[in-house]
């Protein structure tokens, strides 16, 4: 069992939503919250497209977003989707036509910005279009590709405008009887998306896809997305999401999780709880958490690890992890399992052990797991 109990005042109630497939992944409802990202190659290179969205699956992507800017990317969905180990998303902007062409391809949903994807009939092509096919559809508003009418409307892009737009296409979507769609208000501001999901949390109970659009590189972007997204997740909204950085997709997904692990919302791969490092450790902390997040990437069950240089809040860290290890004297440390001492070991040793006992550990949970489910 993990050494992390559950609080009464640690709960976040998520906000009731519809839940809708995409693919075989379920969004909304008691779904868990999913993962997404985007590639970021060219879609008509196959090959290497495809190998984006496995590194993103080996990552714990649940869902992955493929670009369908022109007709032979549309096309090429195809073979990718018959080589993704997890559902593609088809990005549509501009050429309503293109989202046709993704549903023919094998495409689990079809994104859509409303500001670009043009009039209603338009729209009701593409709806019979996932209708035949099975897509799902995301309505994606964005702050930077507003409706002109909105824009005239309101004088700039605003909360109010993007909630709007996002119920102009909920209905339209909903007048055709078609219901298996999700919804985001994206912007680059967390003041305006924040205040725009909030507000759409409130007007409907489709799922809902967070994101900080276009939020910056790898350290700026996560900041601002965990931010954002950590208030609104916080408050129980949000169904899917995505970290969107200036970084390699996989970056993206590992953000996400990261995220979604410090509210207890997700629980996936090893949680290092480490000390920010001082004059009092017993060994270089910070250098032994790089290698140990390296040396563990490969560890996809749910555990706790606590590397603290001393004993002044190492012992009483290590009562609540899985697997511990605190600094002490003379070039040793010790090393907790299940919240208690069991012995000493000397910091030249140290990494290759705790690989070795997380291994161990994780091995027992996912037996204990396996026993449970054949009860």
């Amino acid at each position: 069992m993990s050494m992390n109990p559950v609080r009464p005042w640690r709960n976040i109630y998520r906000r009731k939503s519809r839940q809708i497939s995409v693919g075989p992944v379920k969004v909304g409802g008691d779904a868990p919250i999913s993962v997404q990202t985007m590639t970021n190659t060219i879609t008509t290179d196959i090959a290497a497209t495809v190998a984006q969205v496995q590194a993103a699956a080996e990552a714990g992507a649940d869902i992955v977003r493929v670009s369908a800017p022109d007709q032979a990317s549309a096309r090429a969905l195809k073979e990718i989707v018959a080589e993704s180990p997890v559902p593609i998303v088809a990005d549509i902007h501009f050429h309503y036509k293109r989202a046709i062409e993704a549903a023919e391809s094998g495409a689990a949903c079809l994104r859509i910005n409303p500001g670009n994807i043009g009039d209603e009939s338009r729209v009701r092509e593409v709806i019979a279009a996932a209708k035949d096919h099975g897509c799902s559809i995301r309505i994606g508003v964005n702050a930077g590709s507003l409706e002109k009418h909105l824009l005239e409307k309101y004088g700039e892009p605003c909360p109010d405008a993007m909630v709007e737009s996002g119920l102009e296409h909920i209905r339209i979507l909903q007048d055709h009887d078609f219901h298996e769609f999700k919804i985001s208000v994206k912007a680059s501001d967390v003041f305006m998306s924040a205040a725009a999901y909030q507000q759409l949390a409130e007007q409907t109970d489709a799922p809902i896809h967070l994101g900080i659009t276009e939020a910056g590189g790898l350290m700026s972007g996560t900041v601002k997305s965990a931010i954002g997204l950590g208030n609104l997740l916080w408050m129980g909204i949000g169904d899917t999401l995505r970290v969107s950085l200036s970084a390699d997709p996989v970056e993206e997904v590992k953000m996400g999780f990261e995220i979604l692990k410090s509210l207890g919302l997700r629980h996936r791969g090893v949680n290092i709880i480490s000390c920010p490092s001082c004059a009092r450790q017993g060994f270089d902390v910070i250098k032994t958490v790089e290698a140990l997040e390296k040396r563990l990437e490969h560890v996809k069950t749910p555990m706790s690890l606590s590397i603290i240089g001393c004993v002044v809040n190492g012992p009483g860290e290590a009562l609540m992890t899985d697997v511990g290890f605190t600094g002490g004297g003379a070039g040793s440390g010790m090393v907790y399992l299940a919240g208690k001492q069991s012995h000493k070991l000397s910091n030249d040793q140290m990494i290759d052990h705790i690989v070795e006992q997380v291994e161990k550990k994780a091995a027992e949970i996912e037996a204990n797991t396996a026993a449970e489910a054949a009860e």
